[in-house]
């Protein structure tokens, strides 16, 4: 190995550790060296085998090599140039995850229609397959078949896989229907900064679940004379709260209340499975639903999710910051009608078709055409707020909408702990950003975008954010380790390269 890769290695290693907001002692302890050595291989001074390449990359969830087809690694984007045409949302991340949790509650056979194919839903079914559940691609790859086990192997289970996904969380609500102890792996997923899972036990505390995290995982115990007697009160209205708790009042033989419930897309989503399931459930789109239990449930099942809101922001975004004339077709608008009033206020020129319903019989969709217009920053700070407020993952595209605008914007990302710090990383593309403090970021507009390499933000949002960027940013940029955009966007690149623009997978170091 020649001292240039040593080198570049170990920039690749510096960015990953510092993105991750490690101190080389921290990534030293992770690897069981002293800070010394880390030092040195930061500055190409060591020489690496690569099994110590891959427990670094593993310690810092990030992909610093990648032998064989394992996906596309990094992103060479030329930009400036302009999108045209029609692009189709696809279905939800979020509830697909959520779907494909709430599919361990079925003892029947569950198909899930138009799948999101993203690196998320691949470690759920990593997790899926090593407890026993058959899963398998139907229907030309587009569908998803969900068959389980009579029992679970839960001693088996895949703890790498889960580690990668905050959606094994979801879990605790559908087992303890299924055994009386059992454990799972800490939930992982992009780095946001600390979010307690404290909220989830308080609910499912009122279902008989224990909870002791020691070691690396959650042990779990249930007590079956444990019931909800009066209505669950949500701490926080948090979505992946309310989903587990749905999840447990799913299949508890009685009707449990939840108040401060999130009645957020995905909530919907689950909401509208769970019918499917044989589960009634009122109130479904506000804040208190009713769920009465069905304790056995054993029915073969075929549903569809709906689009995802935030992929259809993503692409409203696109076409704002590359100033062009897209067509974004399916949009949930429900779920963007905030954003796109915040957005005519800023002067966006855009039109809307009647709405149509989406394939789960329910959700309201919408083509929207986005126009090249002159953006003014808004009055007011954007902030988000639980559904029907200003969604949470999209408050950062609207930095580089921001950004795009005449004016100061003020962003208040209230709920995350770091991930204002990440849209930063505009200022490396030519952006004008101002961190106040970790929560909130002053954006000066408009901005001459200029091209730049640079290492994926590990925070999803964020690191599409710096993708866009690059589209409007003329001459050729390169974002490296984009495994984090692959959890939550299927063929990313792919899709835009087919409205105009001009992006490169490439997996060298």
């Amino acid at each position: 190995m020649s001292d240039d890769y040593l080198v570049r290695i170990g920039k690749l290693i510096r960015d990953a550790r510092q993105h991750r907001g490690w101190t080389q002692t921290q990534l030293a302890e992770a690897l069981g060296t002293s800070q010394s050595a880390v030092n040195r291989i930061e500055r190409g001074n060591q020489n690496l085998s690569l099994e110590m390449i891959a427990r670094i990359g593993e310690a810092l969830d990030s992909e610093i090599v990648s032998l064989g087809y394992a996906g596309p690694m990094h992103l060479r984007v030329v930009g400036g140039r302009r999108l045209s045409g029609a692009i189709d949302v696809k279905t939800s991340k979020n509830a697909c995850v959520a779907l494909l949790c709430a599919s361990l509650l079925n003892k029947g056979r569950t198909v899930l229609r138009r799948v999101a194919r993203i690196e998320e839903v691949y470690r759920l079914l990593e997790v899926l397959g090593s407890i026993g559940v058959r899963t398998r691609w139907i229907n030309d790859g587009v569908d998803l078949e969900i068959v389980p086990p009579a029992d679970l192997e839960m001693d088996a289970i895949d703890a790498a896989a889960a580690r990668r996904t905050r959606s094994i969380i979801m879990f605790l609500g559908p087992l303890l229907h299924r055994m009386d102890r059992f454990k799972l792996p800490y939930a992982g997923g992009c780095d946001l900064g600390t979010r307690t899972v404290e909220p989830h036990m308080i609910a499912l505390r009122r279902f008989g679940l224990d909870v002791t995290a020691t070691e690396g995982h959650y042990h779990a115990v249930v007590d079956r004379s444990v019931a909800p007697g009066r209505a669950i009160v949500l701490t926080e209205r948090g979505d992946t709260v309310t989903e587990n708790a749905l999840l447990a009042a799913a299949r508890h033989d009685g009707v449990t209340v939840i108040r401060n419930a999130s009645s957020n897309y995905m909530v919907q989503d689950l909401c509208f499975f769970l019918e499917a399931l044989g589960v009634e459930v009122e109130g479904i789109g506000s804040t208190t639903l009713t769920v009465h239990g069905v304790p056995n449930i054993d029915v073969d099942v075929d549903y569809c999710p709906s689009e995802d809101p935030v992929e259809a922001m993503s692409l409203l975004a696109a076409a704002v910051v590359t100033e062009s004339e897209l067509t974004v077709r399916r949009v949930p608008i429900e779920f963007l009608e905030i954003e796109l009033a915040v957005l005519e206020e800023m002067g966006l020129d855009h039109d809307r078709t009647p709405e149509y319903v989406a394939d789960n019989g329910r959700t309201r969709l919408v083509d929207l055409t986005v126009r090249p217009s002159k953006l003014e920053a808004p009055i007011d700070k954007i902030h988000p707020m639980p559904f029907p407020g200003l969604n949470i993952d999209n408050v950062p595209f609207f930095a580089a909408i921001a950004a795009a605008a005449q004016g100061k914007t003020l962003i208040h990302d209230w709920v995350y702990d770091n991930r204002a710090i990440y849209l930063t990383d505009l200022n490396r593309l030519g952006g004008r950003l101002q961190l106040l403090d970790p929560h909130r970021v002053l954006v000066e507009g408009p901005t001459r975008w200029r091209a730049a390499e640079m290492m994926c933000p590990p925070a999803l949002r964020p690191a599409v954010v710096v993708l866009l960027a690059m589209m409007a940013a003329e001459g050729t940029s390169v974002l490296r380790n984009v495994y984090v955009i692959n959890r939550g966007y299927e063929d990313l690149a792919e899709r835009l390269n087919s409205v105009g623009a001009q992006i490169e997978t490439f997996r060298n170091i």
